[in-house]
Parts: structure tokens; sequence; C-alpha cells
């Protein structure tokens, strides 16, 4: 009878030890840096639900946005190391391949109509290709968006006017080299650290889409926001090292409602600018559009660079201007 009871006990430890085993294994840790509010929030929770309605009792899509697992560098390292099952990077993919520098070319992109087709002839193509060759896996192409300048110091019209201006930017030399091309002072930061530099002074002004700068509360320390549309940025949700450990019907899933979330936002993306420039400008923010052509003209160095220095570079410039309508 002791020897029974003794079985009994290790098989239920056992039993036990190999759920909780399960369980860890079937948990997908997604993690962004966006705020409460913004794309990234929105379209990371709304792809955890539906994903999680098609994988109840197999595996539960987790959340950790505004920047909890860290900025977007940290996040690519922790794909890598496979710690981490999903992010949403965007600007810091020209970090890890020069390919992914196409989106920092200013005024490439013309709208979103034109982004779908863009996604789906080139992203699916070689900016596919580009992510496996270092590691990672893109499972759906989604939006930060359309970028925009704010600052402290002046509405910004031509790029003469950014001469001077300390302007946080994210990771990646690209942009660092467009700005500093305009005549800015560029910084990379993480976006987490952005407010405090933005209300101290250490930074002047900053550039980001419209509800990504809401969503942060940048407004409350900006004055100026100058519409500049200069880049357009798309998001991707990615997998790493511990995609291949995740179970087939599990890794279907979420590719299937990956792609499924592309359009939905999209069109949140558009709703929120319309929503957001609203709001900023009820809050005081002092609006004006830029000289936009002004600012494409003083862009053919950028272009001119990329074209040189990123192998293809000019065929994909080429491919994507075809696309146009």
């Amino acid at each position: 009878m002791k020897l029974l009871k003794t079985a009994l006990v290790t098989a239920v430890v056992s039993f036990g030890l190999q759920a909780a085993t399960a369980n860890a294994q079937t948990e997908v840790r997604l993690g962004h840096v966006g705020g409460p509010g913004s794309l990234f929030e929105i379209s990371a929770n709304r792809f955890a639900e539906l994903a999680n309605e098609r994988l109840e009792g197999v595996a539960e899509v987790s959340v950790f946005g505004n920047s909890q697992l860290g900025g977007d560098e940290s996040m690519m390292r922790r794909l890598r190391l496979g710690s981490l099952d999903l992010s949403l990077p965007s600007t810091v993919m020209s970090s890890e391949s020069a390919e992914f520098a196409l989106f920092e070319m200013p005024y490439l992109i013309q709208n979103r109509e034109h982004m779908k087709r863009v996604r789906e002839e080139i992203v699916r193509g070689p900016l596919y290709d580009a992510a496996e060759a270092r590691g990672f896996k893109i499972i759906g192409v989604w939006e930060n968006g359309f970028r925009q300048i704010t600052n402290n110091v002046r509405p910004i019209v031509t790029p003469e006017d950014l001469d001077g201006i300390k302007l946080r930017v994210p990771g990646g030399t690209w942009r660092i080299d467009m700005f500093r091309s305009y005549g800015a002072a560029p910084s990379p930061m993480s976006l987490s650290e952005v407010f405090v530099a933005l209300q101290t002074g250490a930074m002047d002004g900053q550039e980001n889409p419209f509800i990504q700068t809401y969503s942060s509360r940048f407004h409350e320390v900006q004055d100026y926001l100058s519409i500049s549309n200069h880049v357009y940025t798309p998001a991707y949700l990615t997998a790493g090292a511990s995609w291949s450990r995740l179970p087939e019907e599990v890794q279907q899933v979420l590719e299937e409602v990956a792609v499924e979330m592309e359009d939905f936002v999209l069109e949140e993306g558009q709703r929120l600018d319309d929503e957001t420039l609203v709001k900023m400008r009820d809050e005081g923010m002092e609006v004006n559009e830029v000289d936009f052509d002004a600012f494409v003209e003083a862009s053919e160095t950028i272009y001119s660079k990329f074209a040189d220095e990123v192998d293809g570079g000019q065929e994909m410039i080429d491919a994507v201007a075809a696309l146009r309508e």
C-alpha cells in the first residue's frame, strides 16, 4: 500500500510538472513600445483577442506594451535569443538589415492604398527574405504611420527651419542622416525617455505619427506641430528563435490572424490620424503644413546614398514608384 501511495504521488507530481511545462511552452509573449491608446496597443490587443479565440485551450497570446519589456533594440535581442516570441519593430529594422532602410526614404509612400500594393509586391518579397537572413520571421505587415515633426522652437515650414533644432529620432543611421541633411541636430533615443527629454529641454523636438505623439503625451510639452508626412513607417509583427518551438497549429493561427489584421490596422491608422490631429489642435498646439516641395528637393541626397550603398536599392525605389497611382 505504501508503495502504491508513493507511485500515485509521483505520478501526480509528474503530471503537474508536465502541465506546467506545457503551459509555459504555449504562452506567446508579444512586446511593443506603444503607449496607452496608440495604434500599436490597439493593433496588438486586437491581434491577441482574435488569436486567443482560435487558440483557446492550446496557447495564449500575452501582450506587454508601453516598453514594459524594453525598447525596440532590447526586444530585437530577445527575439534573437528566443526569450520573447513576438515584437512589433518599425524603424529599428533598418539597423538589422540595410534593405529595410527603403522605408527611411522620405516621401516614398504616397498614401495607404499605395502602401497596400508595396506590402504585397515588395515587403513580402525581398524584405521578408532580408529578415529571415537575420534570423527573424515577419508574419504580418502593420503600421507605425506617417511621421510629423513637433518642437518648442518654431514652426517648421522649410528644411532650413530645422537648423540647430535638437531632434529626437528613433535608432537607425538613416533617420539621423536625413535630418542632419535638413540642418537639424538629431539624436537617437528610446521612446520611453523622450517625454522627460522634451520636458527638460534636453531635446527641442521629436518626430512621430500623430497618435504616437499623442499617446506618449508629447503634445503636453511641445508647442508646434508641423505636418510633414516626411516618412511612412510600417511595423512588422516579427518572430525570432522561439518560433520553431511553437506547435505548428499555433504558428498557423498566428500567421493567419496577423495577415487578416493588416487592412484593419491601416484603417485604424487613418481614423487615428484624423481624430488625433483635431485633439492636438484643440489642446493648444500650433499646427502648420510644411513646404512639401522644398522637403522633397532637400531629400535627393538621402536617396542617392541609399541607391549607392544598398544592394538593389535603386531597383527597390523604382519598384515602389511604379506602384503609385
